[in-house]
């Protein structure tokens, strides 16, 4: 009999990828049983769009270093290989097509979940996933009871793993970097690296 693996699928611009979206990724992987977690670097984000973003050299080189010798972690080229917008259910379609016969489990945190309807043809989203595991920090709001009326299937579809408490975001390290503040307890050695070695976000 052959086994179905089961993959999570963690998006994002990781500008830059921090200890916490390790955390995260680890979590998600106990928690949820999964074979492996599917890193899928963004080029260009529709919600941020506008927004000033690493070039994605740097951030794919970052992202590289940062689950370098972690074979349980995979970097997948999906989003940079189309042009954008990159919605989710894109994303998701095409690696059903890469993975046909693997549960895809699509990872998100819990304010994601609650602006899920405002998303790119949410309802289509969700048919798409086999499931979304969402991380939550412990005794906040599930949103389902908002949900269930609005994207049909949502409770069945929800799997939730309590996250590790680390206040930790990519936006805060950008701005201690600039302001000539440590990060080094925040990013991997090999991200930090990188990140003195080109003088990014300074």
């Amino acid at each position: 009999m052959v086994r179905i693996t089961r993959i999570g699928i963690f998006g994002g611009t990781f500008d830059p990828p921090h200890n916490g979206h390790l955390a995260l990724a680890h979590a998600a992987r106990q928690v949820l049983g999964l074979d492996s977690v599917l890193w899928v670097l963004t080029s260009q984000p529709p919600h941020k769009r506008g927004l000033p973003i690493t070039p994605l050299a740097d951030r794919l080189d970052m992202l590289q270093a940062a689950i370098a010798n972690r074979p349980e972690f995979q970097l997948s080229r999906v989003d940079m290989q189309r042009p954008p917008p990159h919605y989710a259910v894109d994303t998701v379609r095409l690696l059903r097509q890469q993975f046909p016969d693997s549960v895809l489990i699509y990872l998100m945190g819990s304010d994601s979940l609650r602006d899920l309807p405002q998303w790119h043809t949410p309802q289509a989203f969700l048919d798409v996933c086999d499931a979304l595991g969402v991380m939550r920090r412990p005794g906040a709001t599930d949103h389902l009871d908002d949900l269930k009326n609005t994207l049909q299937g949502i409770r069945t579809k929800v799997q939730f793993v309590e996250a590790p408490l680390m206040d930790i975001a990519s936006s805060t390290l950008r701005q201690r970097i600039a302001a000539g503040l440590p990060v080094h307890e925040y990013i991997p050695s090999a991200v930090g690296q990188i990140i003195r070695a080109r003088q990014l976000y300074v």
